[in-house]
């Protein structure tokens, strides 16, 4: 392992932590930790083989996903685990800004533990799109609530997948009908002109989509364009389900979660 991964993990101690098998047996103390972050990353080989092993080591079960441009991590696990699963990643400076959205579970949502390296976290296929370098301005999800509160004329624009719109999304919101992220900026180019002079709102369930996508807009002709920060999952967490009609998808076997962040069924295992 390189020195320069070494020094960001290891030099606090935090490599050699080790979490209780006890928390594990101890009902509706799964911890969800869904956070991203666009920086630029090295070491690629010798941060997955670090995380991949403390994850291994903390009964960690979800989805890590490493590239050049960043990190993408959805996980779950005991509350001691996931606690030093954050102070791992934190003692990186250039994670140490690393937002983690947190939610309950009376079941381990995940199936295995998978570390993964690709050319993109979040796969749109536009060259040049670089949120770390040139990120689109937020709105926060109280700000936004307020604006839909008072009637503002604002666009509001679902980045995601046509089957997770299907289950639930915000009043009135545009649906590009998307069956990938990857088709995001074909469709964008099919979108009113007129919308170019609008207040635009892109979101998605967590981010890290809408972060892509504004800039997409931008690079377009959209001159008034945000994102919503922290996605659906965040402004649930602030501001319950006013505005949104249904739930919202979620990739594990919780399947979808209500403006209170609970699942849609109870898991029996």
């Amino acid at each position: 392992m390189s020195s320069v991964v070494k020094d960001s993990f290891l030099r606090t101690g935090l490599g050699r932590m080790t979490v209780s098998s006890k928390q594990h047996r101890d009902p509706m103390q799964f911890i969800n930790l869904a956070g991203y972050k666009f920086i630029s990353l090295d070491e690629l080989d010798d941060l997955k083989a670090l995380l991949d092993r403390r994850c291994r080591e903390l009964e960690l079960k979800g989805t890590i996903l490493l590239s050049f441009e960043g990190i993408n991590v959805v996980l779950a696990g005991s509350e001691e685990a996931t606690t030093q699963f954050q102070t791992l990643i934190q003692a990186d400076v250039r994670l140490a800004e690393l937002r983690f959205k947190r939610s309950l579970s009376a079941f381990q949502p995940f199936d295995r533990m998978l570390v993964k390296i690709k050319k993109e976290i979040i796969t749109l296929r536009v060259p040049g799109v670089d949120p770390a370098k040139e990120r689109a301005p937020t709105v926060a999800p109280a700000e936004l609530k307020r604006w839909l509160d008072e009637g503002r004329d604002v666009v509001l624009l679902d980045t995601r997948n046509a089957f997770e719109v299907d289950a639930g999304t915000f009043d009135n919101a545009m649906d590009l009908r998307l069956s990938a992220f990857g088709q995001f900026a074909h469709a964008a180019d099919g979108l009113d002109p007129s919308l170019k002079d609008k207040t635009i709102v892109t979101f998605c369930t967590g981010g890290i989509r809408c972060e892509k996508a504004a800039p997409v807009l931008i690079g377009k002709g959209f001159r008034n364009v945000f994102q919503l920060d922290g996605g659906i999952l965040q402004y649930f967490e602030e501001c319950g389900d006013a505005h949104f009609k249904g739930r919202c998808f979620v990739f594990d076997q919780r399947v979808t979660l209500d403006g209170n962040l609970e699942p849609e069924v109870a898991n029996t295992r």
